[in-house]
C-alpha cells in the first residue's frame, strides 16, 4: 500500500466518526457539518481509489456522487431500504433536501482543496523548493 493510500485510509477512518458525531449536534449545524464531511469522505474515497488521479478530478467525481445519492432519495428507495436495513440511512440518507446539494458540492470541493494543497507542499519539499535560500555572510545583498 502506496504511503499516500495509508493517509488516506487513516483520515477516512478519522472521518467516519467525527461525521457521525456532527450529525447529532441540534439542527441546521449538524446537518450542515455532517454533510460536509460526508461529501469529504465521498473525496478521500474517491482518492483511494484513484491515488494519482488530479484532486479536481477526485472531488468533480466525489461531488457528483454525492448529489446522485441525494436525487436518488427522491425516488423512495432509500427510505424503503432504511425501513430493512436502518444501518443504510447512515450510508445514503433516506430523505430528499435541496441544500444538501449544495453541501456536497461544496464539501467535495473544500476536500478536494485541501488534497490539492496537501499534495502540492508535499511535491515541494521533495523537490526542495518553496523555501527561501539562506544567503551567505559574503553574498551581496539585493535591497
Amino acid at each position: 500500500m502506496t504511503r499516500r493510500r495509508l493517509v488516506l485510509l487513516l483520515v477516512a477512518a478519522l472521518l467516519v466518526p467525527v461525521g457521525l458525531g456532527a450529525r447529532t449536534l441540534p439542527g441546521a449545524p449538524g446537518d450542515v457539518a455532517g454533510g460536509l464531511l460526508y461529501a469529504a469522505l465521498l473525496v478521500v474515497l474517491c482518492a483511494f481509489v484513484a491515488p494519482a488521479a488530479r484532486s479536481l478530478s477526485v472531488g468533480l467525481v466525489a461531488a457528483a456522487i454525492g448529489v446522485g445519492i441525494e436525487l436518488l432519495q427522491l425516488t423512495g428507495l432509500p427510505a424503503t431500504l432504511a425501513s430493512a436495513v436502518p444501518l443504510s440511512r447512515v450510508v445514503i440518507g433516506s430523505t430528499f433536501v435541496v441544500t444538501d446539494l449544495l453541501v456536497a458540492v461544496l464539501g467535495a470541493a473544500g476536500a478536494a482543496a485541501v488534497d490539492a494543497l496537501v499534495r502540492r507542499a508535499r511535491a515541494s519539499r521533495a523537490v526542495g523548493g518553496a523555501r527561501e535560500p539562506v544567503p551567505s555572510p559574503s553574498a551581496p545583498r539585493s535591497n
